[in-house]
């Protein structure tokens, strides 16, 4: 058996959970292999919604297995947070379904305090950040001072806490910032550093596993694996929108470093994205639309972020940016989401190409900033897709504008999102 790959095709907030919820029961194992709590994976079923943080989103099906990789950062205050709400409402043994790479990185309420006096130094320059601590966890792990989940079990544990700690405090009183002035999760540093603390028994109640044996000798044994990204491809570290993006590598070959496969046992590759495109924080976004479209695709697709609750940027598709993610992830299908968000716009434009100093482009540039859209318009559907149960009951526009997508981008859809639980949707195609 090999793995499968979904990862996201915009800047994150695609509705990747859903879709991974949608597929989990036809795997045994859903494991996610990068990323932080700044991720924010929403899943809607029987009237419930919950929104995870960490924990992959496949937990809520009971019969398959799902794997915190050794690629993802771990807040112990989170998770134990998002583990808490699953056990009040949800059927799943967390503590059997659950299991963490004891290779993963924890993120110290120090790391959370750092982020916050850097974004704070950076005044108008800022990028954005969640706040959640991602970036200094991350600093901290390239440059070998990190604390992992396997050194939980040292008698040494305390001291490598403090001793980063101080590490951290020290760095933080060289910038002009009051740290007594800042709060984490609404609370003083003293009071999270104690949940923080509280937190670990929780932590510790999972089951630990070296991720990289585990899954290779789960597919030796014939089982099926799905893993699940966090954020999008545009804020790939590397390959996004620089320095505007996230601080791991987000696109599908990260699964490798992030799971401990190796190439060779990567099969299909699932790329979602939105019927149009959003993004949170700051940074270039040549489709956005600041008018009454805008506000209108923020109404309808209730676009304020999961993690951080900020009011989403929104623009129309951008179609170099989505064939450029494609390349990036080598995607053999792709999912569409959010289609129902357009049901009342009776003319959709989509960015086709961009222009740049008076010549016309469809590679997604180096300096996205200097990219202006050139659109194409397509005739909208204006009416509802509840009622709409397979392929044939899809409107003729929403066709069209599916056939657009696919011969610009060259990649089949197979899945259409009609809403945002896991029943509405259709299969366009078979996933071969």
């Amino acid at each position: 058996m090999k793995v499968d790959v979904l990862v996201g095709l915009q800047w994150g907030d695609e509705g990747k959970g859903k879709i991974v919820d949608v597929l989990s029961p036809e795997y045994d194992i859903i494991a996610r292999f990068q990323g932080g709590p700044n991720a924010g994976h929403t899943i809607e079923s029987e009237g419930y919604k919950f929104i995870l943080h960490t924990i992959p989103s496949g937990i809520l099906n009971s019969n398959t297995t799902n794997i915190i990789g050794n690629g993802v950062i771990i807040d112990p205050y989170i998770l134990r947070k998002e583990i808490d709400i699953l056990k009040e409402k949800a059927d799943v043994d967390i503590f059997r379904n659950l299991l963490v790479s004891r290779r993963s990185h924890l993120i110290l309420p120090t790391h959370r305090l750092l982020d916050a006096v850097y974004e704070s130094a950076k005044g108008s320059t800022k990028i954005g950040s969640t706040l959640k601590g991602i970036g200094p966890t991350y600093t901290d792990k390239t440059g070998r001072n990190g604390i992992r989940i396997g050194d939980l079990a040292s008698p040494n544990f305390y001291q490598k806490y403090e001793d980063l700690k101080n590490r951290h405090l020290q760095i933080a009183s060289n910038y002009s910032v009051d740290l007594n002035a800042i709060t984490i999760e609404g609370l003083s540093f003293d009071e999270y550093e104690g949940l923080w603390m509280e937190s670990l028994t929780t932590l510790k109640q999972l089951r630990v596993i070296d991720c990289e044996y585990y899954i290779q000798r789960a597919l030796w044994n014939g089982k099926r694996v799905l893993a699940e990204g966090a954020q999008g491809s545009l804020l790939d570290i590397d390959y996004g929108a620089y320095p505007y993006v996230t601080s791991s590598n987000t696109v599908a070959p990260a699964v490798c470093i992030g799971l401990g496969v190796p190439t060779s046992y990567i099969d299909k590759v699932f790329g979602v994205f939105k019927a149009y495109c959003t993004r949170v924080g700051n940074g270039p976004f040549p489709t956005e639309l600041n008018d009454e479209i805008g506000d209108f695709l923020r109404k309808e697709g209730h676009e304020f972020g999961s993690t951080t609750g900020r009011p989403r940027r929104c623009g129309w598709l951008d179609i170099p940016a989505l064939r450029y993610s494609v390349m990036l992830n080598g995607v053999t299908h792709l999912f569409l989401t959010k289609t129902d968000v357009l049901n009342k716009l009776e003319t959709i434009r989509v960015c086709d190409k961009y222009r740049i100093e008076d010549e016309e482009i469809e590679d997604f540039p180096y300096d996205y900033s200097e990219a202006a859209p050139i659109y194409v318009q397509r005739k909208g559907w204006t009416r509802s897709l509840a009622n709409v149960s397979c392929v044939s009951g899809l409107p003729k526009e929403l066709g069209d504008y599916l056939h657009l997508i696919e011969t610009r981008v060259g990649i089949p859809i197979v899945m259409v999102s009609t809403g945002p639980d896991r029943h509405e949707t259709i299969m366009v195609r078979p996933i071969r």
